[in-house]
């Protein structure tokens, strides 16, 4: 089961914050298919945060098609965000902790990777072969 946190310095809001854990937990494959999320008092206790809030995201990972809610049983997954989890990409994560390894020893903090990360992420995203032209036929 998920275990939910909040970053209550980053800007992002309470719900946002819930709704992007459940995704990357099903990105890497720590939640699947039929597993339970917790239920808003299990939320609400752990983060002294408003019911509703809780609500709030279930409800939008519900219009995502990702979760459905079942009454008097709880919050259950339904599918995965891709075909395929990033735990399958060893070689990629082994190369990326070696990466963060490496810019840690040269003196970079948790926010300079983030923002070096942000930056790399971004180019290559204009630079990939035909997503220009995919977007912009949309």
């Amino acid at each position: 089961m998920i275990e939910f946190h909040l970053d209550r310095g980053s800007g992002v809001s309470t719900y946002l914050q819930l709704v992007h854990q459940v995704k990357q937990a099903l990105r890497l494959g720590t939640l699947r298919p039929g597993d339970q999320l917790p239920t808003a008092r299990e939320v609400v206790e752990s983060l002294a945060i408003n019911p509703n809030t809780v609500l709030k995201a279930y409800r939008e990972l519900e219009r995502d098609g990702l979760v459905e809610g079942r009454p008097g049983m709880g919050t259950f997954v339904l599918q995965s965000v891709t075909g395929s989890t990033l735990v399958a990409h060893t070689r990629l994560r082994r190369d990326l902790e070696r990466w963060v390894r490496e810019a840690r020893e040269a003196g970079l903090d948790q926010e300079d990777l983030r923002a070096l990360f942000t930056v790399v992420l971004a180019d290559s995203h204009k630079d990939s072969p035909g997503k220009g032209a995919k977007e912009g036929a949309a």
